[in-house]
């Protein structure tokens, strides 16, 4: 199958009955993805881009522990000290949450994230195994994406379809199908490029140069990808369903 073709799917492949309750919660899923936060008919703008990702707290608590990690290891040199404090950080964030009475599930997540990167470096006694859980998350994506491409069902069209009306037909459309590939060929490069970057460094124990490029590889090119995301999907999933 070439780029820029649709797959030959017949109309009723797009059209077979989903349980309404699988479909909710499969709509539920994509709604918390990063492309569950573009809204196709809307232009992008920066503040509707920091909303999307979480705003001003959300982005604070993305990338605190991680930056309190290469402050710390880099000027102590010591292990607990270094991933410890970003677990206090990280249940800080939670407290605060819980006091103001917003949504604490991303806050526990990062808790979670945050205090198992810990438990397997001080385990280990290795600092650079405090990246180890980012690895299987980036991999555990990758392999779902590259998964989607093979079953020519781009993983961004069908949780777009999941989200908005004009996107059902987009097996159909080439435009829309075209736009899904592109955009999922993107979410995988995402990916592949944090652990081609990465995993060297992690190998090389170059613990230092590994926190500074996971903070790089981070925010800013996730905020570059579904910003793009947010323009393609605007130009094609954002115009009528042709009749």
């Amino acid at each position: 199958m070439s780029s820029g073709d649709a797959p030959s799917g017949s109309a009723s492949d797009d059209a077979t009955p989903v349980d309404p309750a699988v479909r909710e919660a499969l709509a539920s899923a994509a709604r918390r993805s990063a492309v569950g936060h573009v809204a196709p008919g809307e232009a992008p703008t920066a503040s509707a881009l920091l909303a999307a990702m979480g705003g001003i707290r959300g982005l604070i608590e993305s990338i605190l522990p991680g930056l309190s990690f290469l402050v710390l290891y880099t000027v102590t040199q010591q292990l607990a000290v270094s991933v410890l404090v970003p677990v206090a950080v990280a249940v800080v964030f939670v407290v605060v949450r819980l006091i103001s009475r917003t949504p604490i599930s991303s806050a526990l997540v990062g808790v979670l994230g945050v205090g198992l990167s810990a438990g397997l470096a001080l385990i280990t006694g290795r600092p650079e195994d405090n990246f180890l859980p980012g690895f299987v998350i980036n991999t555990v994506f990758l392999v779902a994406i590259v998964v989607s491409l093979l079953m020519r069902r781009p993983l961004v069209g069908a949780i777009a379809s999941l989200l908005v009306p004009t996107a059902a037909d987009w097996r159909r459309d080439k435009a829309k199908f075209r736009v899904a590939l592109i955009a999922t060929f993107m979410w995988a490069g995402l990916f592949a490029v944090r652990l081609a970057v990465e995993l060297p460094l992690y190998f090389a124990e170059a613990t230092q140069a590994l926190a500074t490029m996971k903070l790089l590889l981070g925010v800013p090119l996730y905020a570059a990808v579904l910003w793009v995301t947010w323009l393609l999907m605007r130009a094609a999933y954002g115009r009528p369903t042709s009749e």
